[in-house]
């Protein structure tokens, strides 16, 4: 019987998001894994997979909000933004900054604000991958994209190994597409220094917590001894929609497309979740105001077995 739900990592430094979800598959063993949205290798934290049916719910979730612990790093900036890359430049002393003086420069930061993709990232311009045109040592013109701050607060202030350099750990609050490297360097161009990204934790992605999430090691406990299901969220919980009731003959429609007949008095394309008694998710729909019906748009059932 095939295993269905949301699978929460906790993704290891040095690893791809797509390394984890080629071992989610192989101890679950299934292709159907996909995830909402991915980490650079040297971030850790939280991935939200899909597993199976659950796959076909990951495009209501690719766009919730994220939220970040990160290690902005005063002193030199790099190419890529972060430790992984070159610096651009000499160290220079950045052991006079405070934590009021970084607060002062993310104030402008916070909001909705135009924030530039860096040429190292995934984001493509006629079919190239970014980071593969910087690579080859090429960069392109890009259109800023519209992002919105919820939070950037400063969290703590300390001196690494460097004697030249200051690190600031900060909280970050983001739309879905925003970049935490543009967001440090941006902290740097407004103190006139240097700055780039030295460690990124996600913590959270829309309803999801790290601390619900499980290391791999325990995922792989978990498949020695048979009970992956400890570590599967149920498809009902994925999404934080309003929930419908349906019975039996609204489900066999449901297994149809057909849509479901109940007044409500929401805007047009609100979205539900309908499930049945037993609180099994069964459908996804939006509301259509004008013939007063859930059309669905996600059938994740079959029509319920008649009782004899």
């Amino acid at each position: 019987m095939q295993q269905d739900g949301i699978l929460l990592v906790d993704k290891p430094v040095d690893w791809t998001s797509h390394d984890v979800v080629a071992r989610a598959r192989k101890l679950l063993g299934t292709r159907r894994v996909g995830h909402t949205g991915t980490l650079d290798p040297f971030a850790t934290g939280l991935l939200v997979l899909g597993v199976n049916r659950a796959t076909r719910l990951m495009q209501f979730l690719v766009g919730d909000d994220k939220e970040y612990e990160a290690v902005a790093r005063f002193g030199f900036a790099t190419d890529t933004g972060d430790l992984t890359g070159t610096p651009l430049t000499a160290p220079v002393s950045a052991a006079h900054l405070t934590v009021a003086q970084l607060d002062a420069a993310a104030a402008g930061l916070r909001g909705r604000i135009q924030q530039l993709p860096p040429m190292y990232s995934a984001k493509k311009i006629g079919g190239v991958k970014l980071y593969e045109l910087a690579r080859r040592g090429e960069e392109v013109e890009r259109q800023p994209v519209e992002i919105e701050i919820k939070a950037l607060e400063i969290v703590a202030a300390n001196t690494p190994n460097d004697a030249h350099a200051r690190d600031f750990t900060i909280r970050v609050v983001c739309s879905s597409g925003t970049y935490i490297r543009v967001l440090a360097e941006d902290l740097g161009k407004r103190l006139s220094i240097g700055a780039h990204l030295s460690a990124l934790r996600r913590t959270r992605v829309g309803q999801f917590s790290l601390d619900q999430a499980v290391t791999l090691e325990r995922l792989t406990e978990l498949a020695q001894a048979k009970q992956i299901e400890q570590a599967l969220l149920p498809l009902r919980s994925a999404l934080a929609f309003p929930e419908i009731v349906v019975d039996a003959a609204e489900q066999r429609a449901l297994a149809h497309g057909q849509a479901l007949r109940r007044h409500a008095n929401l805007p047009e394309n609100t979205l539900a979740k309908l499930c049945n008694q037993q609180g099994e998710l069964l459908a996804i729909a939006f509301y259509n105001a004008q013939t007063q019906a859930w059309q669905p748009r996600v059938v994740l059932c079959e029509q319920p077995e008649k009782a004899v």
